[in-house]
């Protein structure tokens, strides 16, 4: 038994209201540069719907996580150490800008220096990718209907794949929630094992998984790896970023910016302890079914005195 401490967070999704204060608070203090418009390390999206990017959740499409081999090895659905290396070049596997959307901002300049005219000025927007006026803006990290739009666009939801459409296209079933999502910080990260760099690594004391940015090579092999895409490419930096679970905060003992902005309180952070020895064992359970349960197996006690012993001993 290998003891390794996991900061976790727990979201209570009955309390969240979808006010999208986390995603804004996080937005401005970790994604708000040049290169990373279109990077939301945090956002909330209103299920059912296509999500972002568009139907993240569909690893047929992007083939990101883990898969099982017939003799009950794992490995990354997007192939092994060959077949990651051929894609380098050209890598059919990952979303492209209009996965996402194209940022944009607007023109509040013209605000102040627009000529008298009879009627007011605008602020029009946009693109921060082309610098040129956008006619229509097509979407962004929450771009769906709270069930005002048409059944046609919410029935596109991966989880309804394999579910009559009649049984939830029907007024008196229908129904919505909020999804808040960020990276989850992996215990067995498929990102780590899918860079040809080493980059990305997770840290024992806690568990978080960081991409080490003198490492990184701009391969991308880690956005297709991931199976919650939520690791950004930074086109100024020509990076890979992601999610650093406000470590800086967590080192000084205080939360997430996330957790402390949210107005429903519907984050809460502790500290878990699991067997790192049983990872793979628990990673290669032959039915889908039951890794949720098996996954709260590898979780140990911490009031238990062998496992503060041998805690102890492995340092946590």
């Amino acid at each position: 038994m290998k003891i390794r401490s996991q900061i976790g967070m727990v979201l209570n999704l009955d309390k969240c209201i979808g006010c999208h204060t986390c995603s804004i608070t996080c937005k401005n203090v970790w994604t708000s540069r040049e290169g990373m418009e279109y990077a939301w390390f945090n956002n909330v999206e209103s299920k059912p719907g296509v999500g972002y990017p568009h139907n993240w959740e569909d690893q047929k499409q992007w083939r990101g996580g883990w898969e099982r081999s017939a003799d009950g090895n794992i490995k990354p659905r997007i192939g092994g150490k060959l077949k990651i290396l051929s894609k380098i070049f050209a890598n059919p596997d990952m979303p492209q800008i209009d996965d996402y959307y194209e940022p944009f901002d607007f023109d509040y300049q013209n605000l102040h220096t627009a000529k008298q005219f009879e009627h007011q000025p605008t602020a029009r927007p946009r693109s921060l990718v082309t610098g040129k006026r956008m006619e229509k803006i097509e979407g962004s990290a929450n771009w769906e209907e709270i069930l005002g739009g048409e059944f046609s666009k919410r029935s596109r939801d991966y989880n309804f794949e394999a579910v009559q459409k009649k049984m939830y296209g029907e007024y008196e079933n229908t129904f919505m929630m909020y999804l808040p999502r960020l990276c989850e910080h992996c215990l067995n990260p498929t990102c780590a094992a899918a860079c040809p760099s080493g980059a990305i690594y997770k840290r024992e004391e806690d568990g978080i998984v960081l991409i080490d940015q003198d490492k990184c090579r701009g391969w991308r092999m880690c956005i297709s790896g991931c199976p919650y895409k939520k690791i950004y490419f930074n086109w100024k930096s020509g990076k890979s970023e992601k999610c650093i679970f406000c470590y800086p905060r967590i080192e000084a003992g205080q939360p997430t910016v996330c957790s402390e902005t949210c107005v429903g309180r519907i984050r809460y952070l502790g500290v878990l302890l699991y067997d790192a020895d049983r990872i793979k064992e628990v990673a290669s359970t032959e039915s889908e079914q039951d890794l949720y349960k098996e996954q709260l197996s590898i979780f140990l006690d911490p009031f238990d005195p062998a496992v503060i012993a041998q805690a102890r001993a492995d340092g946590v």
